[in-house]
């Protein structure tokens, strides 16, 4: 989903004022037995999770390919469709029924979503739009035979004739389905209207099976709005009718080009897969021109995406498209593309689409795992940004610095939860908290950069982060307060993985760990706990306090000077550590001709100890002593962090 803006939170601290070698009393919150208790992973690895982080070797889950062939009418809004699914049950358990996820039924006036969504606005729900919505099923069948079926809110319970067999027993399920394409949907799908016609992004346009797993059996949270998507791999193929005039994009190859495009555009299309610079495929004026020749006729579009979780896919008369060569990994390549109309071009705006894709793919293929998908599409529509397998769609608004950051985001879910299938639905945090983490590093290399705003100052950001109004990270979405979303499923987790990086393991270590976690964890479904366990396994630290603290917590760090006392040797410092978060010590030393020095204490010196004295050498004296020196730590009071004489 969208990068956000973190809320404005006014938040009153105490300031705390030093005065030589003595200091006023504090009390102290902490309780180290809390924090450091070893029993924070509630059980131990199992022949499908490891307990170092790995799949097991029993590890299974379920595969889904979908044949969908689907025709949109693009003056009633209505999609009509035929899906057919393949799913095989790799679990070691029989199935009686299969559970499928029917998420525009939120739309629908009775959805629980509607029935949550609050009278102030909301990015949930359709805008106060009244419209049909909802999936109208015409039929269901299951190796060509009507079965029963049951639908319940967004999710639709299929009766099996008999039972699906462990290990390997495949079905068939036909669903003849339609639906009408709301304005707005939740900011993940919509229709834009366009000067040279209607931008259709489409999405959650198909029934589609939920995931039956070994921690949850079948997941049937329902789709209110906030929590996203969990969803099995497999294959797609797809044919899309549409008027003529409509130039259609999807994450996938286009397997009939010659059929849809020019002879002129074909040959732009391989240009643009050889170069490093934006092509235009399909140009303003031709966009116009097809705008203005309406002719009431239709035409397919097929493509297909093995490996996949998802699909999704946009269409309009008025799309300018353009494309460069993605260079990846091992000699590889991927096409770079974007879709977008007339009045986004221009002024620092959409004209540079296709670069910001390529250079954000090619960043996160070298840093982390090679980008998998044919294509990158990126498609200007009224969604603020969201994203899917091999294409996003990205506010035609956005210019500059916004288009970069939207771009840049929505294509690092690929990795988080494209690869890496966690369950979006209740862990948020595992892939809009891990993205924004790669966005940092991505925007520092993107073309020298221009648009890194530099390092941000922790303890400012603390005073939001950890502010008590909070739930922790670890809450689902669903229960999260709306306005605290972008703060907890993106930048108190994102934070978080930089603390570690750069604080507590160290780029290194750091580094390593998470990219085994992406390679472990490639096309499968971590749990929070394979990726707590993955980071320990690799980095070799024993992390529980962290976790604990950081994601499973709302806890608050303040860490004081309380006691400098200079002695012929240097001084002996005693530092406390006040509210329930341990962190490391970074600590600045200044002495009598201004020679500055520094130290860091390991998180271990709080393993039993809420005040902790040593000895600081120096050959002169001590006359400042500064906690946090370049603001890295989130202390929310960093009042009490200095003590001068």
């Amino acid at each position: 989903m969208k990068r956000l803006n973190i809320l404005a939170i006014n938040v009153l601290f105490l300031l705390v004022g030093f005065f030589g070698t003595a200091f006023g009393q504090n009390t102290s919150n902490y309780d180290y037995v809390k924090a450091f208790d070893p029993a924070f992973y509630q059980k131990n690895g199992t022949e499908y999770r490891s307990a170092s982080g790995e799949p097991g070797p029993k590890y299974w889950q379920n595969k889904a390919s979908y044949r969908i062939s689907a025709r949109l009418n693009d003056d009633t809004r209505e999609i009509t469709a035929t899906v057919k699914m393949d799913y095989t049950n790799n679990s070691p358990n029989k199935l009686d029924f299969l559970w499928m996820q029917l998420e525009q039924n939120m739309f629908k006036d009775n959805s629980i979503g509607n029935a949550i969504i609050p009278l102030t606005n909301s990015r949930y729900g359709a805008k106060g739009e009244e419209f049909d919505g909802g999936y109208k099923i015409k039929s269901v069948k299951v190796a060509g035979v009507d079965v029963k079926y049951l639908i319940t809110d967004a999710r639709m319970q299929v009766y099996l004739p008999e039972v699906l067999n462990p290990n390997g027993g495949r079905l068939q399920m036909t669903i003849e389905y339609s639906y009408i394409v709301p304005q707005y949907g939740s900011d993940r799908t919509g229709i834009l209207d366009a000067r040279n016609g209607k931008i259709f992004a489409i999405a959650q346009w198909y029934p589609r099976v939920a995931v039956y797993d070994d921690v949850m059996g079948w997941n049937t949270v329902p789709y209110t709005g906030p929590g996203e998507f969990y969803l099995e791999y497999g294959d797609i193929d797809v044919d899309i009718t549409v008027p003529s005039n409509h130039f259609v994009v999807l994450g996938g190859e286009l397997l009939n080009p010659e059929e849809v495009l020019s002879p002129a555009q074909q040959e732009r299309w391989k240009e643009a897969k050889t170069s490093d610079q934006t092509v235009i495929i399909r140009t303003a004026q031709e966009a116009a021109q097809a705008f203005a020749n309406k002719d009431g006729k239709y035409v397919t579009w097929k493509y297909r995406l093995e490996n996949t979780r998802d699909v999704a896919w946009a269409t309009s008369s008025s799309f300018i498209i353009d494309g460069a060569r993605i260079n990846l990994q091992g000699g590889k390549t991927a096409l770079a593309m974007s879709a977008y109309p007339q009045e986004s071009s221009g002024g620092n705006a959409w004209e540079r689409s296709t670069e910001y894709v390529k250079a954000s793919i090619e960043n996160y293929s070298k840093r982390w795992f090679n980008y998998p998908y044919p294509v990158a599409v990126n498609v200007a529509s009224n969604v603020g940004g969201m994203e899917y397998p091999a294409i996003v769609f990205c506010n035609a608004r956005s210019r500059g610095q916004a288009l970069w950051d939207v771009t840049d985001h929505e294509f690092g879910h690929i990795w988080f939860p494209m690869i890496v299938g966690s369950n979006e639905r209740l862990h948020a945090w595992m892939d809009e908290g891990f993205n924004m983490f790669l966005n940092d590093l991505s925007t520092q290399d993107f073309n020298n950069g221009e648009y890194y705003e530099g390092p941000q100052d922790a303890n400012n950001l603390a005073l939001s982060l950890t502010n008590p109004i909070l739930e922790p990270v670890m809450t689902a979405p669903s229960g999260m307060n709306e306005r605290n979303i972008g703060v907890l499923a993106y930048y108190k987790p994102a934070f978080g993985l930089k603390l570690l990086r750069e604080v507590i393991l160290g780029p290194e270590r750091f580094d390593l760990a998470l990219k085994t976690y992406i390679n472990n964890w490639a096309y499968k479904h971590p749990t929070p706990d394979d990726f707590f366990h993955t980071i320990e396994n690799v980095s070799g630290d024993n992390l529980a306090w962290f976790w604990r603290g950081w994601f499973q917590n709302n806890w608050r760090l303040d860490q004081a000077v309380t006691r400098v006392i200079n002695n012929g040797s240097g001084a002996i410092i005693t530092i406390d550590n006040l509210e329930q978060l341990p962190m490391p010590v970074i600590v600045e030393v200044t002495t009598r001709s201004g020679k500055t020095d520094r130290l860091t204490l390991p998180v271990e010196i709080w393993e039993r100890n809420k005040s902790w004295t040593f000895q600081f050498d120096a050959d002169e004296e001590i006359i400042k002593v500064q906690l946090d020196p370049d603001k890295v730590l989130p202390d929310f009071n960093p009042g009490n962090n200095r003590w001068t004489k």
